[in-house]
């Protein structure tokens, strides 16, 4: 692993070992997300042993989740580093690690530490460079190789979650974390068969390697090698975090991370209250489940088709606008909730919300590539995550504290599903007025400096745009013949 082989090309193949990657993406948010929705599973277990109440018992799950996203950038970093492969097998040993050394738990305070922290960080270091390695791969077919592999998280949790059940009932919840720990070590076999691609945008620029062979001269002739090599070593650390994370200072990005803020806490509560409210209005036990089951199936169908759909020919264009579409249509079916009180209503409920929030969940890191790029892909989805992990950890309580303090859930969903409208109408907002901006500054140019010449030779007359590219600050020249600009 010191010396990985870089496959070299200079567009993504969109294709070929691409396919494999998707594998293994499918089966890292397998491993991750499924068996971190399974945890929740062990509650009662874990009640009746340490004799703790569930407020306490249900913070084993919300550390999981909240340290997976907190940890997220870290994951990132250690992939940019290392390698994908490197940072995913890394994470794969420690969540194992985690999930076994809980099974030895004699208080909840050790799941806490192993369950919690350790298998969080595990699933940090592996689930944004799994999915960041797919973006590198495709570029026609990305919102359908992203639609497949986030559906591992919905096919996980409907196999796994009986067979977890079953575990529990053979072999006590200790047995049952102990094999769970045997199973997540296959996240080392998916970080395997993440081979790393190089990209035309990934090369180093003659420039960027100008600088560093003459820092690297500078530091050698003013300092002895103890004193250059520290100093050089923070020169290139820093000056490399810098160049990575040099997108958290676009307007776009900023914008993107606030409506992040506003749709992660809008979507989590619904998962946690759905039944209580189900079961609030009249519907039994079993059917409030059922529910539940709906809404992870059709999640998974959203991730599919959605993802195949936006990567059609005429909405290719538009996956941006697809995903504010998305966001828009789960907080509307927030603000019906409330009228909503009978299993004939609920159900259709169930499989809109979860239709549109697998879509949404799929294009997250393809509009996130839209903004920052495929290079900087990796970085930018650790900190799209780890935007994630606040509202995750509050928004639960908070709805929760609306209903106790409303006696019912209208104040809780209204309050969800206005988040997630204000977060799909800022990201549209924002890109209307980008859009405005640059008409406003092509009227200007054209009043300025007028496009369009007119100049005769012969019986020949010739019309020229006069453009100026922007990229990279240079400018493009345009022959005319029979014309010199002086």
């Amino acid at each position: 692993m010191a010396k990985v082989n870089r496959a070299r090309s200079t567009s993504p193949p969109d294709g070929g070992w691409g396919w494999m990657i998707v594998a293994g993406c499918f089966l890292v948010t397998i491993c991750t997300r499924a068996v971190t929705r399974c945890i929740s599973i062990f509650f009662v277990e874990f009640q009746t042993y340490f004799s703790q109440d569930y407020a306490q018992t249900a913070w084993i799950h919300s550390i999981v989740d909240c340290v997976t996203m907190l940890c997220a950038p870290l994951g990132s970093v250690v992939s940019n580093h290392l390698s994908c492969q490197v940072g995913i097998m890394l994470g794969g040993l420690l969540a194992s690690t985690g999930l076994i050394l809980g099974s030895f738990a004699t208080s909840l305070k050790h799941l806490y530490l192993t369950l919690g922290v350790l298998t969080g960080l595990g699933f940090a270091l592996c689930y944004s460079p799994a999915i960041a390695m797919v973006g590198k791969y495709f570029s026609r077919r990305k919102a359908l190789a992203y639609g497949i592999s986030m559906s591992g998280s919905g096919i996980g949790i409907f196999i796994l979650a009986p067979v977890v059940q079953l575990l529990i009932e053979q072999f006590s919840w200790r047995g049952a974390l102990l094999i769970l720990g045997g199973f997540v070590l296959n996240l080392c076999v998916c970080g395997a068969l993440m081979r790393p691609i190089t990209l035309k945008e990934d090369r180093t620029t003659p420039e960027q390697k100008h600088v560093c062979r003459t820092q690297t001269q500078d530091f050698k002739r003013g300092s002895s090698y103890s004193t250059w090599t520290k100093e050089w070593v923070q020169t290139c650390l820093c000056g490399s975090l810098q160049q990575e994370y040099s997108f958290l200072l676009m307007s776009d990005f900023v914008v993107l991370g606030i409506s992040v803020l506003f749709m992660a806490y809008g979507c989590s509560p619904l998962f946690v209250h759905l039944v209580p409210y189900a079961l609030s209005v009249g519907v039994s036990h079993q059917q409030a489940a059922f529910l539940m089951s709906i809404l992870g199936v059709i999640d998974i169908v959203g991730n599919i088709t959605f993802g195949w759909l936006t990567d059609r020919r005429c909405l290719k264009d538009y996956q941006y606008v697809c995903y504010l579409f998305a966001v828009g249509l789960d907080g509307l079916c927030y603000l019906c909730l409330p009228m909503l009180q009978s299993l004939p209503l609920l159900v259709p409920f169930s499989c809109t919300f979860g239709y549109f929030d697998g879509a949404y969940v799929t294009l997250i890191p393809v509009v996130t590539a839209e903004i920052v790029g495929t290079t900087s892909l990796s970085s930018a989805l650790g900190v799209v995550y780890f935007l994630h992990a606040v509202p995750y950890l509050v928004s639960p309580p908070i709805a929760g504290w609306l209903v106790d303090t409303t006696g019912s859930y209208t104040a809780a969903f209204l309050l969800c599903g206005f988040s997630m409208i204000f977060s799909s109408v800022l990201l549209g907002f924002a890109r209307l007025v980008k859009k405005m901006k640059k008409n406003q500054l092509r009227f200007l140019a054209k009043e300025s400096d007028p496009k369009l010449q007119l100049w005769t030779n012969g019986s020949v007359a010739y019309s020229v745009a006069r453009e100026l590219d922007q990229k990279d600050g240079e400018s493009v020249a345009i022959a005319v013949p029979g014309y010199s600009s002086t």
